[in-house]
């Protein structure tokens, strides 16, 4: 285990570049951006001045080969990943890349094999996957309180991109479903089990308010191969901030979190607010929602954490490329069933997980003549029994 501080190139100045980097300095201490790259020479100096950051480059390549950097984090534009992992691996740096891993499956695949082949460390940046009230959650959800999984759903939602490269669709890949989909996909994945194959999508996608190419509002279902189904929705026309919201449900119980918009954190000014609100805020003044800790509120800290710990020990992380890859298979079946509208296969080439896996049988036995559908207790203290019976399909209640 080595516990020198990681050396970091960090590669973008936007919104992304801007809170990877509040992360590392302000949580991670030992751990610094020491090179900043920029396609802009001007922003690149301002953001190196900001965070106290030794170098600052226009140079993609010379920030990444610089002998004095050992871990690359990724926070550019989705068409400018693939160059950088590519650097990332002639010259044997351990990679980390924001969400969505590419534009595509196919793309992503490459990358895949591209660091696989290379022998450099690889983490997936998906920080909503690693929120503390998403990890709390997780760990119930291992530890059965709410029985076996059968249901997930993810919400993002606000009125879109700071960036104008997320509004093109070739440099972005898509519209809000590889944007914020994403994330949600992948929150799913891990309470479903990341082991069991995603199999087919049913997906509506739409343009209904911005003047784009890609889709600002979509909605999907993803059914797995044991039969559970995750939902997700996704908006780039939201008002009135960030609705980031998870639910999952089992045969034992339910999970419900908010991880944004009601933070326990309410102000009102008929003034105007001076300082920065939240992201995505769309005002300054009235009702004002901020979040105390924002980069530990979307799972930065622990995202990063996650990252370096498993660097050091020289094992895998949370989120992998390959997890990214996955993510990316699952986008390309939404877009294909959004055109078609009809269920679309998932086409996974490289599945790693189980194959074992079929869905189970909703009847449960109560005796050798029925099955067992629900118990519900009486207010007078009494016990009702609903079942079913085996040879005529006849439903029936007894009281206990």
């Amino acid at each position: 285990m080595s516990n020198k501080p990681h050396r970091i190139a960090m590669l973008g100045t936007g919104l992304i570049g801007w809170f990877y980097t509040k992360s590392l300095h302000e949580h991670r201490r030992p751990d610094r951006v020491q090179v900043v790259y920029s396609r802009s020479e001007e922003r690149g100096k301002a953001f190196a001045e900001e965070w106290n950051i030794p170098k600052y480059t226009t140079s993609m390549e010379e920030a990444i080969k610089d002998k004095s950097i050992n871990t690359v984090v990724i926070g550019l534009p989705n068409d400018l990943h693939f160059e950088a992992i590519k650097l990332c691996c002639k010259y044997k740096k351990n990679v980390l890349c924001t969400k969505p891993l590419a534009r595509t499956g196919a793309e992503a695949k490459k990358m895949l094999d591209m660091v696989e082949k290379a022998g450099i460390f690889h983490g997936y940046l998906e920080d909503l996957a690693y929120t503390p009230k998403t990890l709390h959650a997780l760990q119930s959800v291992k530890n059965g309180v709410i029985g076996r999984v059968t249901w997930a759903r993810s919400r993002e939602a606000h009125p879109g991109p700071h960036s104008s490269w997320f509004w093109d669709l070739k440099k972005a890949g898509g519209g809000a479903i590889v944007d914020l989909g994403c994330h949600c996909i992948e929150i799913a994945r891990n309470y479903i089990g990341k082991d069991i194959k995603p199999v087919e999508v049913m997906c509506w996608a739409a343009t209904q308010v911005k003047p784009i190419e890609a889709e600002d509002n979509a909605i999907a279902l993803v059914k797995y191969a044991n039969g559970a189904i995750a939902q997700f929705e996704v908006s780039w026309s939201f008002r009135g901030g960030m609705d980031l919201r998870d639910e999952v449900a089992g045969t034992e119980g339910v999970i419900r979190t908010d991880h944004f918009m009601r933070t326990g954190f309410e102000m009102f000014t008929a003034a105007t607010e001076a300082s920065y609100v939240a992201e995505k805020a769309e005002s300054a003044s009235g009702w004002l929602f901020p979040v105390g800790d924002e980069v530990n509120s979307l799972g930065y800290t622990h995202m990063f954490t996650d990252m370096f710990d498993n660097m050091d020990n020289g094992t895998e992380p949370m989120e992998t490329f390959y997890d990214g890859y996955i993510v990316n298979a699952v986008i390309d079946a939404c877009y294909k069933s959004a055109k078609t509208k009809k269920w679309e296969p998932v086409m996974i080439k490289d599945w790693r997980g189980r194959t074992d896996v079929t869905e189970p049988s909703p009847f449960v036995e109560y005796d050798a003549d029925h099955w067992h559908i629900k118990d519900e207790f009486l207010p007078d203290g009494r016990k009702k029994v609903i079942l079913k019976e085996k040879t005529t399909g006849n439903i029936i209640q007894r009281v206990i």
